[in-house]
């Protein structure tokens, strides 16, 4: 895999950087680092080294990544320091957001906090983060939502403490990471009606599922009885029905293009998804997303990634955690060694999905 090809999520504009560098602005430190293929050597932007040739320039999210490649860090302006001091900062204002979740903390105010600019603030947390300030507070705000409506709260008192100024807010937006409106959480899905196919596919029985918002399950397992246990058990309450095209029209033709995808037939198919889970593992799937098709990348290339460098193992705990087979290509993540690793739906599948995957890329 190239190493390079960090996704331009965690990172400013290529253009952007080639500026910073530049022009050695040092309010880019801490939100990407440059390595120099010629010498072997990785920086910060505001480095005062000799400026290199363009074409040898290559940009990394942290210092982790640029090691991977096989860089070491100038000791000149020790790019690894600056970034930890950075990465430390911007965790400490995820706390303070966390904490303070249902607070209105406009970004002036975290600035402030952080005493940098909000310019500089934007920029450094998503470096870090692999989001910006609001769209953490608003996962923390979700978090917090879930948390009231599974103990019992009521639905009102659930959106008030969590911070939210509308109930209309909550119903919109909100709604596409939580999966189903507040009330049908908390009531475990009842009142929600969630469509389900089963097929047997090459890779054994696949069951898929759709809210109306997009595929929620995606699994492989024993048979369809297991399957639709297991698929009840996510959502205790919903009207579970077997797809018919007056419940669900797309969802037949997403699991045939689905199943052509594993057959090795046919492209990955682009279906929405209904993914839901905690701040951090959305990070991890949406950072999956953009893995190519026949690459492999480590557990420590995906935490590096998403500006978590020292989070490899709850990287790894956010793969297994995944309940989206496939669509969310978790199989695409090996152990440092170059080990399988782990796979919830069998090392067996994982390794034929890659090897299905590296022999259409070879065509």
């Amino acid at each position: 895999m190239n190493h390079t090809a960090i996704p331009n999520a965690t990172m400013p504009a290529e253009a952007t950087m080639r500026h910073a560098i530049t022009t050695r602005d040092e309010s880019f430190d801490g939100s990407f680092v440059y390595g120099v293929v010629t010498t072997g050597v990785y920086c910060r932007p505001s480095c005062r080294s000799r400026p290199a040739k363009p074409e040898n320039v290559r940009f990394f999210a942290n210092p982790a990544a640029a090691e991977s490649a096989g860089l070491r860090p100038c000791k000149r302006c020790e790019p690894r320091g600056i970034h930890d001091r950075t990465t430390q900062l911007m965790q400490r204002l995820a706390q303070y957001i966390d904490k303070d979740a249902g607070e209105t903390l406009s970004l002036a105010h975290l600035a402030k906090q952080a005493h940098l600019s909000p310019t500089h603030l934007q920029r450094k947390f998503k470096a870090v983060l692999g989001v910006s300030p609001k769209a953490y507070q608003d996962a923390a705000r979700l978090k917090r939502l879930k948390s009231g409506l599974k103990s019992g709260q009521s639905v009102l008192d659930s959106i008030t403490d969590a911070g939210f100024q509308s109930t209309s807010r909550v119903y919109g937006a909100t709604t596409r990471n939580l999966g189903m409106t507040p009330l049908a959480y908390r009531a475990g899905g009842a009142g929600e009606t969630i469509a389900y196919a089963c097929r047997a596919t090459a890779l054994g029985p696949l069951l898929m599922a759709a809210t109306d918002r997009g595929v929620c399950f995606a699994q492989f397992g024993k048979n369809e009885a297991a399957l639709t246990t297991q698929l009840r058990s996510e959502f205790p309450r919903a009207t579970v029905v077997t797809s018919h095209m007056a419940d669900s029209p797309e969802l037949d033709a997403w699991i045939q293009a689905f199943e052509a995808n594993i057959a090795g037939t046919a492209p990955r198919p682009d279906l929405p998804l209904d993914l839901r889970g905690t701040a951090f593992q959305i990070r991890v799937w949406r950072f999956l997303l953009q893995v190519p098709e026949g690459d492999v990348i480590s557990y420590t290339e995906v935490a590096a990634g998403i500006g978590a460098p020292k989070a490899a193992r709850a990287a790894a705990s956010a793969c297994a955690a995944n309940r989206i087979a496939v669509l969310v290509p978790c199989h695409r993540v090996l152990r440092g060694d170059g080990g399988l690793g782990g796979y919830r739906w069998g090392l067996e599948r994982k390794r034929a999905l890659i090897d299905r995957e590296r022999a259409k890329r070879a065509q």
